[in-house]
């Protein structure tokens, strides 16, 4: 059974209060500014996850009167705010750290503490493992977002587990609280990339190269299809996507003596085979003579060639 990204992201918000709580309870019992860090940056999943279920929710609205392309870009929104609040954890992290550093103090009940952590990161681990594959089968940048996060939480528990380990064996105080500052280091990387991509999903960039290949695959494939004679021609491809939603607009040339029933008829046919193609792809294909070129191309080439 394949889980809605709703529920995935309602078990994600659960994993992250499972999380406060075993992680903050690590932190209490050891002192430790690494596991502390941690528990800190496990408040972050959980405010991302329910922020990313709102996004969803308003992601999954049907097109109206002043969206009609839909809602599918809301989930960018959620990727920036995670990114946002990561960075955000950071800065604090790393605050609260450089105070441990100048003044370091020894950890305690240790046992107990890296137990309750380790098996903290097993929930993070197994449900980052299940959101990146949703992501790939919805297509959503939200789902990969929450993933990469849990992720990047789960080595981030692995680092301060070793290092624990590391200033448990040889008395160096101040490696706990310079292992949290690298902590955060890592998690600013980490809310940057996140930031960026979610900046060029706003900013309707192109379809991957994977998807271009395949549109353009099917377009060589249906053109040799026709009968012998019936030449077309493809070009002005423009793709961008939004969210799970993806769209690509093109001219399809054709003989001029052809009749508009005819012309159009296989327009809809190619629309289908590029749809099956390409699941979530909306395509627009405007009917142009052999001989025509689209005014938008002539003023291009214009500017290109004054």
């Amino acid at each position: 059974m394949t889980l809605t990204p709703k529920t995935l992201l309602r078990v994600s918000v659960a994993v992250a209060l499972v999380t406060i709580v075993l992680k903050g309870l690590a932190g209490y019992m050891t002192h430790s500014m690494g596991l502390i860090s941690d528990a800190m940056e496990s408040f972050v999943n959980l405010a991302s996850a329910m922020f990313a279920l709102a996004m969803v929710t308003i992601a999954e609205r049907p097109a109206d009167d002043d969206h009609p392309y839909g809602h599918h870009k809301a989930e960018y929104f959620s990727s920036g705010f995670e990114g946002i609040l990561i960075v955000g954890a950071a800065v604090a992290i790393l605050w609260v750290s450089v105070q441990r550093l100048l003044s370091p103090q020894p950890l305690e009940q240790l046992g107990w503490g890296l137990a309750l952590s380790v098996i903290s990161s097993g929930f993070n681990a197994a449900l980052a493992v299940v959101l990146f594959r949703a992501a790939r089968t919805h297509r959503s940048i939200a789902l990969e977002a929450d993933g990469r996060h849990l992720m990047t939480d789960v080595w981030t528990s692995a680092a301060v587990v070793i290092g624990i380990i590391g200033v448990h064996f040889s008395g160096w105080l101040w490696l706990d609280p310079l292992l949290a500052i690298g902590v955060a280091l890592n998690i600013v990387r980490e809310g940057v990339k996140l930031v960026w991509r979610s900046s060029q999903g706003l900013m309707d960039e192109a379809l991957d190269a994977d998807t271009l290949a395949t549109v353009r695959a099917t377009l060589d494939a249906f053109a040799a299809r026709q009968p012998e004679g019936s030449r077309l021609r493809f070009d002005d491809m423009v793709t961008r996507g939004a969210g799970q939603r993806r769209f690509a607009d093109l001219h399809m040339h054709v003989p001029g003596e052809w009749t508009l029933q005819h012309a159009a008829a296989l327009r809809d046919a190619l629309e289908l085979s590029l749809m099956d193609a390409v699941p979530g792809l909306r395509v627009t294909i405007q009917l142009l003579p052999l001989t025509m070129e689209a005014r938008a191309t002539r003023i291009v080439e214009e500017q290109a060639h004054p």
